[in-house]
């Protein structure tokens, strides 16, 4: 379900609402898929709701959130128990504890060895942090204001001193009692009387929703728990989502007037978790408290969201062919698709990132080939101009645009080995500006190249590859291949600390852009999804293999990276091709397909038959997730070392699935290695580390530093051998 804001009067003053409620996919992460998540000064609000509880889409733009991650993570109580009260003990549940307790204690045992290792990882990624950590912060502007957050406060400056000294500090976890939750989301009410934050505890998947009442002496007014959502409807009219298990039903309605009170504005009654269908609802803010008015009943394969500008709604949807994303309008008075008028449509295998819309102009944010560019679609004169932007550019992020009638756009680009920059764009002077900030201290010659890989049914592949320009012998440096592929989601391509440390110490970074993501386009992932699934895997080999021939490193060097769901092609290629890696870590994976998707008490496997299919309805189905199932397909033969980072309490991958994938997968390995027992026969190490705290969403920045810094620790360990001499200096 999605909340947003449509224009329904006459007056241009009223502030809208965008909810932004996901779809909760096995994944972290953390790329921008969400489409509509800004404050705008609008006339009404826009219920979205998915043939689904809720809509995916990531993190939205002008969310204050950590910029720290290892990798693809999501947002993050604890996980009630689903078995029903009883005092006796299964098998099962023995067996757990018995696995659970064996792996612990193995980590115990072998975690000394990279003891001394972490530790002085950990130190240098403190010391870039330092330097990287505010440099992108997203801001909010609100005419001459601006609101920011770092370090877990949140701050009110001028326009013209956002880098200078004169600061207001409004928020402060640690002063409020919240040391141990992080800063999610902020919004502003249009009078800026109101700010509501978002909290959120590692362990948690749901939010906590503070109400400050801002003056001189900020106070908090009210404390919600639960919440996924929200948004200001009026000046003291909140609207917010609730979430149970995993999933957004229900918008409330809260009021900060003289009488308060709370009301149930609308129950999404479709259970189906749709990712394919989704419908909107209007809601007016001139009158807040009447019924939601339906946008264009939902139609089965059919996805749209809304914008406004006057009279008229800006539809984003895949009607139509080709089934990619078009934009659309229709008058608000009548709505229906048979309205429905083309404005723009995208260019062949062309991501939309983003959309913002202004009075007089439409901004969208695209991708292309792996490059990005700008797409301004002028209202006056019916023109359209596009702006290349910089080639280093992987990610864009929107800030947050209260004021809709500001002729600027502001933005930030980043890459994983790229801190986030500011820029604006001036729609009056049709310019890209890159706005002036303190500079980072560091000193990085990095080159960044884009490679398309042939795979099996020579579907080209895009590779994103970094590399330090004084590096030599390229084909000797240790290599980090990333991959994910699934729920259309983009690979994570944010800027993180210790990409830039491995660039500087010669490692060569690799990000394979598979089929099942959503880099080209909604195809992209129909090609990639349930019967499909094994074309992202050819994807990735394609992608090892090419990069090998070009001399971009060579097996023994190269190590894979995944997390969540990307752990279903990661795990799958050390079945079908180990000998292309040495080494592999992975994050919450995703390993157990089959397992998983037969088991319909868990809270995603329904919605996410559209993902993987249905095993339990289809033999065909059965059989195909049989075939690349990571768990499954384990066999006797030498494997890549490999370090599983799990949660106890990650509600989306079951760690039983991880405990038996892990054992099983040790043993193989084991097997293998006694039967062959040849003099120097490498004995891969199989290592689970096992997380109490911590979920499958966004973790603190001192945890996700841990689990980096092991992560390296245990890569620098199994690539000693070539890994920079400086580095092992240091190190060893």
């Amino acid at each position: 379900m999605k909340v947003r804001t449509s224009c329904f009067g006459l007056r241009n003053l009223l502030q809208g609402l965008s909810f932004c409620v996901r779809y909760y996919f096995r994944h972290n992460h953390l790329q921008t898929t969400c489409l509509y998540s800004k404050i705008k000064p609008k006339k009404c609000h826009i219920l979205d709701c998915s043939g689904s509880t809720c809509t995916h889409m990531t993190v939205p733009p002008g969310s204050i959130l950590p910029w720290r991650f290892f990798s693809c993570k999501q947002e993050g109580t604890k996980i009630p128990s689903k078995r029903k009260q009883n005092t006796s003990i299964t098998s099962s549940e023995l067996s757990y504890k018995n696995l659970l307790k064996s792996e612990q204690e193995n980590w115990k045992d072998i975690s000394a060895r990279y003891k001394a290792m972490t530790k002085r990882i950990k130190e240098k990624l403190e010391e870039l942090h330092k330097y990287t950590f505010n440099s992108g912060s997203p801001r909010i502007r609100f005419g001459e204001n601006v609101y920011f957050e770092e370090n877990g406060c949140i701050f009110l400056s001028k326009a013209d001193d956002v880098d200078g000294g004169n600061v207001d500090i409004l928020f402060s976890t640690e002063d409020l009692g919240f040391s141990d939750a992080f800063i999610q989301r902020i919004r502003i009410s249009p009078d800026q009387r109101y700010m509501a934050i978002s909290l959120k505890s590692e362990n948690s998947e749901e939010a906590t929703c503070v109400i400050m009442k801002l003056g001189h002496f900020p106070v908090v007014e009210k404390v919600i728990p639960n919440v996924f959502s929200f948004e200001w409807a009026t000046n003291d009219v909140l609207y917010y989502t609730s979430q149970k298990n995993l999933k957004c039903q229900n918008v409330f309605m809260t009021t900060f007037t003289n009488q308060k009170h709370t009301k149930l504005v609308y129950t999404e009654q479709d259970a189906s978790n749709s990712k394919t269908t989704s419908e909107v609802w209007l809601v007016d803010c001139r009158h807040p408290f009447k019924l939601p008015a339906l946008v264009q009943a939902r139609t089965k394969g059919i996805i749209y969201h809304i914008e406004h500008r006057n009279d008229e709604l800006y539809i984003l949807t895949t009607y139509g062919e080709p089934a990619e994303y078009k934009l659309m309008k229709a008058p608000v008075a009548s709505s229906g698709m048979e309205n429905w008028q083309l404005v723009y449509a995208l260019e062949e295998k062309t991501k939309l990132v983003d959309l913002e819309m202004f009075s007089d102009h439409c901004i969208m944010f695209l991708k292309n080939a792996g490059h990005l560019y700008l797409s301004v679609i002028s209202f006056v004169s019916h023109s359209v101009q596009s702006i290349k932007l910089p080639t280093w550019a992987c990610e864009f992020e929107l800030e947050s645009h209260p004021e809709h009638t500001t002729g600027t756009c502001y933005f930030q680009l980043t890459s994983p080995v790229h801190p986030p920059k500011h820029f604006a764009y001036s729609f009056k002077e049709n310019n890209l500006i890159e706005q002036a900030v303190q500079e980072v201290p560091i000193i990085t010659n990095c080159h960044t190249t884009r490679l398309l890989a042939k795979s099996k049914d020579e579907t080209l592949v895009p590779i994103t590859v970094f590399h330090n320009m004084n590096s030599k012998e390229l084909h000797r440096k240790p290599l980090l291949v990333h991959v994910y592929g699934a729920y259309g989601i983009d690979l994570n391509m944010s800027f993180k600390e210790e990409k830039l440390m491995l660039i500087e110490e010669g490692w060569i970074l690799a990000y394979c852009h598979v089929r099942g993501g959503g880099e080209l386009g909604l195809s992209w992932h129909r090609d990639g999804c349930q019967h499909n699934k094994l074309k992202g895997l050819h994807d990735l080999k394609a992608c090892i293999t090419l990069l090998h021939e070009l001399g971009f490193s060579q097996p023994k060097y190269t190590a894979l990276a995944a997390a969540s769901a990307g752990g279903v092609l990661a795990g799958a290629l050390c079945n079908t091709d180990p000998e292309l890696i040495r080494a592999m870590v992975l994050q919450a994976p995703f390993v157990d397909v089959l397992n998983t998707m037969m088991k319909t008490h868990l809270p995603l496997t329904i919605e996410e038959q559209e993902e993987w299919g249905n095993p339990l309805a289809d033999e065909k189905c059965m059989k195909y997730i049989k075939s690349y199932c990571p768990y499954q397909n384990i066999k006797t033969q030498c494997y890549p070392s490999v370090f599983i980072t799990a949660y106890e309490n990650d509600q989306r991958i079951p760690l039983t699935g991880i405990l038996q994938y892990v054992q099983k997968l040790r043993k193989a390995a084991l097997d293998h290695a006694s039967r062959t027992s040849k003099k120097g026969n490498r004995i891969p190490n199989i290592i689970l580390d096992i997380q109490a705290n911590g979920s499958h969403c966004d973790s603190s920045w001192e945890d996700s530093l841990n689990e980096v810094a092991r992560h390296l620790a245990f890569l620098n360990k199994e690539l000693e051998e070539v890994c920079h001499v400086q580095h092992m200096k240091s190190c060893k």
